[in-house]
């Protein structure tokens, strides 16, 4: 087995997963994504669903990261703790065959406050280790469950998870907000007015009936209320993040549709933001991580 001659990259999440196959260049010459994250599959089915990706992408060693190494997935992958580098991560990488190797996540405890993840850590060391961002810095890493990841000499130091995506998406489906909250929100004026009340305001639960409230008493259209409300849910997101600190630019790395809107609201608080696609870092990642093996 040489990964030097091409292996098999997973991104395997909670609803989905995403597949790669690099060739000896390290370039990414195939890939496909589908719904089968690991809680869409039965248990004892994870050897069948790993060699579903191999009939699709070819007969080739597999990094599998994410959710995958978690307790919900195929062999539980323990955390490396903070701070974590490359090394760290790749030198805990737990195998579950012997062409089968899957990342362990990162963890961050201290006196008041305990936190993890699993794939993000593969995304800020790619980047860090291609030079896509500076090896000290703060990083934004939008999502479900968002990640503010301080940068400390080319490794994770420390990092916390606002569970601003989950929120909403709660609020969207089961809420008195949720008939205000479909379609999509972009960074227009109403997102802006949102993310710089949620900059300036704590309060963020009453913040939140008010959107229905300005409906209702005609202080805002209706079709702007759900730009709005992401906005103050992530306007109060980056203010958590930033704890009172001004870094002067923040990376916001992740899926372009939410990066777009951390940025916006990063820079409604004075500060730069510098995007950065995840796939494109996650590539990255694997791939430093494969030179390890």
């Amino acid at each position: 087995m040489r990964w030097s001659d091409g292996f098999i990259a997973a991104d395997w999440g909670t609803t989905n997963r995403r597949a790669y196959l690099i060739d000896a260049s390290g370039k990414c010459v195939d890939e496909f994504e589908d719904g089968k994250g690991v809680l869409n599959v039965p248990e004892g089915d994870f050897p069948q669903a790993v060699a579903e990706i191999r009939e699709r992408l070819g007969d080739k060693p597999l990094l599998l990261a994410g959710m995958i190494g978690s307790n919900r997935g195929w062999i539980e992958a323990s955390y490396v703790a903070c701070p974590a580098g490359l090394d760290e991560v790749a030198g805990a990488l737990v195998w579950a065959g012997q062409r089968e190797a899957i990342v362990p996540g990162v963890s961050y405890l201290d006196e008041e406050r305990a936190d993890v993840m699993r794939g993000e850590e593969v995304q800020l060391l790619g980047a860090v280790g291609t030079d896509l961002i500076p090896r000290d810095c703060l990083v934004c890493h939008p999502g479900t469950h968002n990640k503010w990841a301080v940068v400390s000499d080319g490794r994770i130091e420390s990092f916390r998870t606002v569970m601003t995506g989950e929120l909403y998406n709660l609020l969207r489906e089961y809420s008195i907000l949720s008939e205000l909250l479909q379609g999509d929100a972009s960074p227009d004026e109403a997102f802006r007015r949102g993310a710089r009340h949620g900059l300036g305001h704590g309060e963020i639960q009453a913040e939140l009936f008010s959107v229905r409230a300005r409906v209702l008493l005609g202080q805002a259209p209706r079709e702007e209320a759900c730009g709005y409300a992401s906005g103050l849910l992530i306007g109060s997101d980056v203010r958590i993040g930033l704890g009172g600190n001004e870094p002067g630019e923040i990376v916001v790395m992740g899926r372009p549709e939410l990066t777009e809107l951390y940025a916006e609201a990063i820079r409604e608080a004075g500060l730069r933001a510098i995007e950065l696609d995840g796939e494109q870092c996650f590539l990255a990642g694997v791939a430093r991580i494969a030179e390890r093996i």
